[in-house]
């Protein structure tokens, strides 16, 4: 069972993901947390740095943001984008010039936002992608026929010169799709327009993305939800509003409990305090170390106290399939984003390697983020990427 836990206290608002009783996905927000990401700005080019292929664009926030040539350029399939990043930046961009931009990367004490031309506008069941042919199928939704169906379906009703991304969520749907693909293509139309009005400032926002309470519901509204509980009026408010406006919400029910016994359910406070923690144990006695970089997070497996009762493979082959499973939940737990190195205990069966490999792929099809994993390198570490569900987390 699902259940969305919103408690709201001064200036903070902490959102739990609870399944079974067991929390899945943990968030803080604050007011002074910065939430631009994914937000569509018409901005006008400053300062081109010809060395970094690059320019710093104003787009009406504190700072300057920073666009990479390949953001510039249309969008391409990686196999054919070096041949094009050759181009001299100073040959697209003038300085001057505007550009209708979407935050990638929120700013921090001391970068700009990070951000593209490329806009992704996200629905229900597609992510459009303007200005590109590009259709391609969530990588959760395995069934080949399925894959074909949903990509014929979607090219034969998104406009000409848009491209999509197809949720998972779109998996065995039809008519809901086709709804969905005129409506986001709405919310383009209408920025493209605002992006043209000349009576208008330059730089501003167009479009602000939805919350991180919003994108969770239009998430998982084909997981089945059972309640959500809050204890603010605003918050059931605004749950209030995405119920009227999404039917598979209409039966949802909103609980309001009080600020002091909200956590009490399930324990939710011993059970957020142990998020921060870089050592997590694990059933069979081993354990696994996450450890945050400005570049990667490392993660690193251990044996332990446990020794096994059978050949030093099996032991290692145990430690390793447990410590996978943890893993895939602490990533999710901890919205840990950017380049991920696992580094399992030494397998010497390539077998037991394959198959840690498709239980690390399996656990993590349950989490809403994007994953890729590129498998294990010469060294024996697993690499793979994560992208943050949360914008404002480190």
């Amino acid at each position: 069972m699902l259940e969305l836990i919103i408690k709201r206290k001064a200036k903070q608002r902490q959102i739990a993901l609870v399944e079974d009783g067991n929390l899945i996905e943990y968030y803080e927000e604050g007011e002074e947390d910065s939430k631009n990401e994914g937000n569509i700005y018409i901005g006008v080019v400053k300062d081109i740095v010809k060395g970094m292929q690059a320019a710093f664009v104003d787009i009406g926030i504190e700072k300057n943001s920073l666009i990479h040539l390949k953001d510039i350029l249309e969008k391409k399939d990686e196999k054919k984008e070096k041949a094009i990043l050759s181009q001299d930046i100073h040959e697209v961009i003038k300085p001057n010039q505007k550009l209708l931009v979407q935050i990638k990367k929120d700013s921090n004490e001391k970068k700009g936002a990070r951000i593209s031309t490329h806009i992704n506008l996200p629905g229900k069941y597609i992510v459009l992608m303007p200005n590109t042919d590009i259709i391609t199928v969530s990588q959760k939704i395995e069934n080949e026929e399925e894959q074909e169906r949903l990509k014929k379906l979607v090219s034969e009703n998104i406009s000409k010169g848009n491209g999509a991304i197809i949720r998972t969520s779109a998996e065995g749907k039809e008519k809901e799709i086709i709804e969905d693909i005129k409506h986001v293509e709405g919310k383009w139309e209408k920025i493209v327009k605002d992006s043209q009005d000349e009576t208008q400032k330059v730089p501003r926002q167009l479009y602000t993305s939805e919350d991180i309470v919003e994108k969770m519901l239009m998430d998982l509204a084909n997981k089945g939800i059972a309640q959500v509980i809050v204890n603010e009026s605003i918050d059931y408010n605004e749950i209030s509003k995405i119920k009227s406006e999404n039917p598979e919400y209409k039966n949802l029910p909103i609980v309001v409990k009080s600020e002091e016994s909200i956590f009490d359910i399930y324990d939710l406070e011993q059970q957020i305090n142990k998020i921060n923690n870089r050592k997590i144990w694990l059933k069979c006695g081993g354990f696994i170390t996450i450890d945050k970089t400005e570049a990667l997070t490392a993660i690193d497996v251990n044996t332990g106290k446990y020794t096994g009762n059978k050949t030093m493979e099996d032991t290692v082959f145990k430690v390793n399939k447990e410590a996978t499973i943890e893993i895939a939940k602490q990533l999710r737990l901890k919205d840990i984003g950017g380049i991920i190195i696992i580094d399992y205990i030494d397998m010497q069966e390539e077998e037991d390697k394959k198959e840690i490999e498709n239980l690390l792929r399996k656990e993590l099809r349950k989490d809403r983020s994007k994953t890729q994993i590129e498998g294990f390198t010469k060294l024996d570490l697993m690499e793979m990427t994560r992208k943050h569900i949360c914008s404002h987390k480190s």
